[in-house]
């Protein structure tokens, strides 16, 4: 008679040959609806494009590469096949090349013919179509590989969480040796990810896909082989503890798997920061100090090619360059180790959302809240909209312009005595053919009124955005440090709070004698909280903790102080010894996380100082200078070409006319307007700064998406602010010499 595994075995076997292995996916309604919750939009997205792709094309991997995608799949918890992931990766770059062909080739050659104009050919840009091929074909292996990324982000994510993890296991398992329990315990307290890999551990049990807790746990743990060995060694010598038969010798095991798992941690940051000086020595050249140099030779330089317009160096700066810099800085990132990271509080309690908007207030009380994204749309809306404006003056009077004559500005034809005689422009609209001053006058703008009005466009692109991720963050990032703040002095509370016990003291009573000892600081508060919960309003101490309305800990949310308090709850049922003993270990080990987490920043901060000063100075003051000499060279070379070319006309040497005019038109006549030339290189100021921000707060705080935006919020207000500062005193004061030199 057939056993009921062999059952099992057989119909499972015939679900897969009829299904496919790949679409053999075993979940609970709650791992659905959690993972639902908290899995990122973008993944969904990705999940969602996939299976699409998967129906419009077939595409089937090598056995392989399917079980290695597979495996990444699952690590990501995203919900496609291996099939979708290759499907998606010949269609999307399919779609891409059709797109550009028709939107920058084909469609303007198209409609230039269908209006009579000449050479209909000249409207398609051929560089936009061969660049758009080569992204759509470059693109192709990396899709194929993105779920890879999706995998090592998320071990990124949460190995980030990992020394917490194995604190609530053994903080929990010191006082109740139950590991289903303890894993419990930690997927209710960390965040997301790694909270939904302790529930998924669980619910693969209660789903009957695993028999045992140490099978589903083993088995998880064979997903961090390769990348985080100390982990799966803490967790076995957690599952070790249930085997033995001394308490001392439990508890012993206990506290050498968090001491493995920080000892090994700062180990391994040790000798990534040893390793990290080559890469960033090649992102700091290939983002920073090539762009730069690149810049004050290119406006020369791409005047010798006929046909080169603003939009080929846009495509090279503001696509190309920081797509390039940005995958390098991922790549860096993903060799990142594990590390004692914070967490975005706002996904440990969802109830502080709210705080992730920009408050208008009124006499001390929120009026209205305003999201980040109408306030920063409606702010880059407004100064792109001045920026433009000598785009859309010129549109409406091609034939007229402003001069500034003896510290004046005035309004005047381009073709009068008076715009001829004059020294500094506003628009300055150069003739399409420099040879002859009476062709349309559509080559600018290069004035220095329009360049200072295009600084509002990298300065609009910074502020909006900066303000965006400000507002987010703002209040968030106060709460945590505040809660930080408390971190760092709830250790000692905890071992008064558990000496208090030790003596009999009760806990309502506990807590009001260590508020007094604490006075004046965060500790003292939380405590005074709770007291007054009891005192005053008659709650138990664990109302006082964990109500949901007047609870210590909604004041604080962090995840330990609040596992801290859960321990003090359990604990407690046991008797006051063992609440005391439990409340001096979780002290002893925040101790201990707390000395290798300020080692980490020590290690790192050498690392990271010369990024930091880069995006805070050098690179916003190099950017603002070269735009600087840049206006001035193309000033003078222009108002030089238009007096020779007059002073030919005027001799009735037309031969010699049309010579110098051909000559300035190589020198910078034609070419890219200082107008473009600028909004192109602040544009990509404000792109570096971004991808480096990013790539301080990954080295420095690991996945920590609330320091991110923190991060970003500050440096995109302040870099672009800098270089537009840099850039308008050198534009005001380089063209005040271009304007002098040309009067002589």
């Amino acid at each position: 008679m057939p056993s009921v595994d062999d059952l099992k075995k057989k119909y499972v076997d015939r679900i897969k040959t009829g299904l496919g292995e790949e679409h053999v996916q075993l979940s609970s309604r709650q791992y659905r609806e959690f993972k639902e919750q908290y899995m990122p939009k973008h993944m969904s997205l990705y999940e969602k494009v996939c299976n699409l792709s998967e129906r419009v094309l077939s595409l089937k991997p090598d056995p392989a590469t399917s079980e290695k995608l597979t495996e990444a799949l699952r690590v990501s918890h995203v919900s496609t096949t291996p099939s979708g992931v290759y499907a998606f990766s010949i269609l999307f770059p399919l779609v891409l090349i059709i797109l550009v062909s028709l939107l920058c080739f084909i469609g303007p050659i198209l409609i230039a013919s269908a209006l009579g104009a000449e050479a209909p050919a000249a409207y398609g840009s051929l560089f936009v179509l061969l660049f758009g091929v080569i992204v759509g074909l470059g693109i192709i292996i990396p899709l194929q590989k993105f779920p890879f990324y999706l995998a090592n982000n998320w071990r990124m994510r949460a190995s980030n969480q990992m020394v917490l993890c194995v604190f609530y296991v053994v903080t929990y398992m010191r006082h109740t040796s139950n590991l289903e329990l303890a894993i419990d315990f930690a997927g209710e307290h960390l965040g997301p990810p790694l909270s939904l890999d302790m529930k998924k551990i669980l619910w693969d049990i209660e789903t009957d896909k695993y028999d045992s807790m140490k099978e589903s746990l083993d088995i998880y743990l064979e997903t961090w082989k390769e990348w985080n060995p100390e982990f799966i060694e803490s967790m076995h010598l957690i599952e070790g503890s249930l085997l033995e038969g001394s308490e001392a010798r439990r508890l012993e095991m206990l506290d050498k798997s968090l001491h493995v798992m920080l000892e090994e941690t700062y180990e391994k940051m040790l000798h990534y920061a040893h390793n990290l000086k080559s890469p960033l020595t090649a992102l700091h050249m290939l983002g920073v100090i090539l762009p730069i140099l690149g810049l004050v030779i290119l406006p020369l330089m791409v005047n010798f090619i006929e046909g080169v317009k603003w939009f080929h160096m846009a495509i090279v700066y503001n696509l190309a360059l920081p797509g390039l810099v940005y995958v390098l800085a991922k790549s860096i990132l993903s060799t990142r180790p594990t590390g004692y990271g914070n967490t975005d509080i706002t996904e440990v309690n969802p109830a502080l959302k709210r705080y992730k908007t920009f408050n208008l207030t009124i006499r001390g009380k929120d009026i209205v809240r305003v999201s980040p994204a109408v306030l920063s749309s409606i702010i880059l809306f407004g100064m792109l909209l001045v920026a433009f404006f000598p785009l859309e003056y010129h549109y409406a009077n091609q034939e007229y312009d402003w001069v500034f004559i003896d510290g004046a500005l005035l309004e005047t034809r381009v073709d009068s005595d008076l715009y001829k005689e004059a020294a500094f422009f506003f628009l300055d609209y150069r003739p399409k053919n420099p040879s002859d001053p009476l062709s349309d006058r559509t080559n600018g703008p290069y004035g220095i009124g329009a360049i200072l009005m295009s600084l509002l466009i990298p300065l609009g692109l910074g502020v909006s955005i900066g303000i965006y991720y400000f507002s987010r963050a703002r209040n968030v990032i106060k709460i945590r440090d505040e809660t930080k703040e408390l971190e760092q002095e709830f250790a000692s509370a905890l071992f008064q709070l558990g000496n208090r016990l030790g003596d009999g003291i009760p806990a309502e009573i506990a807590f009001a004698k260590v508020a007094d000892v604490l006075e004046d600081t965060k500790t003292g508060e939380f405590f005074d909280i709770v007291t007054t919960n009891i005192t005053k309003l008659g709650m138990s101490v664990d109302d006082a903790l964990f109500d949901r309305e007047r609870g210590a800990i909604l004041f604080y949310p962090s995840s330990i102080i609040e596992s801290s308090m859960k321990v003090l709850s359990e604990s407690s049922k046991k008797g006051p010894l063992i609440a005391s003993q439990a409340l001096i270990n979780v002290s002893e080990y925040i101790k201990q996380m707390h000395r290798v987490d300020e080692r980490l920043k020590d290690l790192m901060s050498d690392v990271i100082s010369s990024m930091k000063s880069q995006i805070a100075f050098l690179t916003p003051v190099i950017a603002g200078i070269v735009i600087g000499i840049t206006s001035m060279i193309a000033s003078l070379l222009g108002k030089i070409s238009a007096k020779l070319t007059e002073l030919g006309g005027s001799t009735g040497d037309l031969s010699a006319a049309g010579g110098a005019g051909a000559i300035f038109e190589v020198f910078g006549a034609g070419g890219i307007p200082t107008f473009h030339f600028q909004a192109i290189v602040g544009i990509y100021v404000v792109q570096i700064t971004y991808i480096l921000t990013i790539m301080v707060n990954g080295i420095e705080n690991g996945a920590d998406s609330l320091a991110e935006e923190s991060q970003l919020g500050v440096n995109l207000l302040r870099s672009p602010a800098l270089y537009v500062i840099i850039s308008a005193v050198t534009i005001v004061m380089f063209g005040f010499i271009a304007g002098n030199l040309v009067r002589i």
